[in-house]
């Protein structure tokens, strides 16, 4: 029996029962539209199941994962939907023997799906990349979601348009000319995707930010680490766990703070001030001087800056009978090297960078003694308690150099902004 044969045999059989011809027309029709969709769902069903359990089998034996992000994303599912839709395209001119006026449309339908099919492979594979190149150290804090997002523009801007010649039966080049003329309108409706992806070729490029820098946009309330980069947005995950979204062109056109200098170098900054009251400090008296030689980290210095002042008074024969004249040791200035001197002892400084200990410009509160220097560990919360330990130590300190700290409303009063 010929293939024609085939499609035509309820219609052959109710003939022979004298139906209509118009009820055998259209029972046969119906009979053959069954038949295919159920052989499609079948073939469907078979052909997705044989290619599951083959990629199944395949992909872990292999050394590349990337054939398991194939299985991950699908790739399977979607290549087994275009092998019964190629059968429904290739029975179609059959299935419509007696309706060939629906014949066109419903190929055209088809048609139609299978650019849809198609294009969910090629996202498929795109995704499959996507997923296989985070894996990759060289790639793991790139924007690959922006990339991979501006590849499925493409791609469906050229499904869109087969869809649309398709449908419309003009060409595609007469289509591409007819979106040439509405390019201002294209431009106005795409203007954030053109932005985005402008800004995160803009970012990789120059390395501005990666996945997983500590980022501090104030302007979006964003501090926290970013946890995507794609063609819209940027997301950024706080420290109180939020989520914080913003736009990918803003990371060029608004300012905000990258602390990936501070997680690459070796220390994190302290930068803080003690506020000590102006009236405490004076020039020391014998007695003083020889109480604070009994503090051992300052003993050497103490003796040895002390006999230069005395050769120089001497030299110069300044008269000590008032202690302002000539050089004098005062408490805040013994304080300061005391201070330099704990932090280059103390086991969590890092000694290879900056340690200073500085006075700063008087405020209306008092004299302001900041502390500079860098902690060896980088995390937070341990850097918050080295810091800690530290001024818990000067502040118990202070007394013994006969200093003050400035109060307010019986709270110890010290500048406790620091940058870091």
């Amino acid at each position: 029996m010929e293939g024609k044969e085939w499609f035509r045999f309820v219609y052959t059989f109710l003939k022979e029962k004298n139906y209509t011809e118009e009820t055998a027309i259209y029972l046969n029709l119906a009979f053959n539209i069954i038949v295919i969709a159920l052989a499609a769902f079948v073939i469907d069903y078979i052909v997705r199941r044989l290619l599951i359990a083959l990629a199944n089998r395949v992909a872990p034996k292999t050394k590349n994962h990337f054939d398991d992000f194939l299985v991950k994303n699908k790739l399977p599912q979607n290549i087994a939907h275009l092998v019964p839709t190629l059968l429904i395209e290739q029975t179609t001119p059959y299935l419509f023997i007696d309706f060939p006026d629906f014949e066109n449309n419903f190929l055209l339908a088809v048609d139609v799906l299978v650019v849809i099919l198609v294009i969910r492979v090629i996202r498929s594979i795109l995704n499959s990349l996507r997923d296989f190149l985070k894996t990759l150290n060289a790639f793991k804090d790139k924007p690959i979601d922006s990339y991979i997002q501006v590849f499925m523009i493409f791609v469906w801007s050229v499904g869109v348009i087969l869809i649309f010649s398709l449908l419309t039966g003009k060409s595609i080049v007469t289509f591409i000319t007819t979106l040439g003329a509405l390019s201002a309108v294209i431009l106005l409706i795409f203007r954030d995707t053109i932005l985005g992806f402008v800004a995160s070729i803009q970012v990789a490029v120059n390395d501005m930010v990666r996945i997983g820098d500590w980022i501090t946009m104030e302007k979006y309330g964003a501090d926290g680490d970013v946890i995507e980069i794609n063609l819209a947005t940027v997301k950024v995950q706080n420290f109180d766990k939020t989520i914080t979204t913003i736009p990918t062109y803003a990371l060029i056109s608004d300012s905000f703070k990258n602390w990936r200098g501070m997680n690459d170098s070796d220390g994190r900054r302290i930068k803080r001030s003690i506020i000590i009251k102006a009236k405490s400090i004076h020039y020391i008296s014998q007695e003083e001087f020889t109480s604070f030689c009994k503090i051992q980290l300052i003993t050497d210095y103490l003796e040895q800056r002390q006999k230069d002042i005395d050769t120089h008074n001497l030299k110069h024969a300044i008269d000590k009978s008032l202690l302002i004249n000539g050089r004098n040791l005062t408490n805040i200035g013994i304080f300061r090297k005391y201070v330099e001197s704990y932090l280059q002892q103390h086991s969590a400084i890092n000694k290879d960078m900056m340690i200073m200990s500085r006075q700063l410009a008087q405020t209306p509160q008092g004299i302001p003694l900041e502390i500079y220097a860098f902690s060896k560990d980088k995390v937070w919360k341990n850097y918050e308690y080295i810091m800690s330990d530290i001024f818990d130590h000067l502040l118990a300190a202070l007394p013994y150099f006969n200093l003050e700290l400035y109060e307010l409303n019986e709270n110890i009063g010290f500048n406790a902004t620091h940058t870091t």
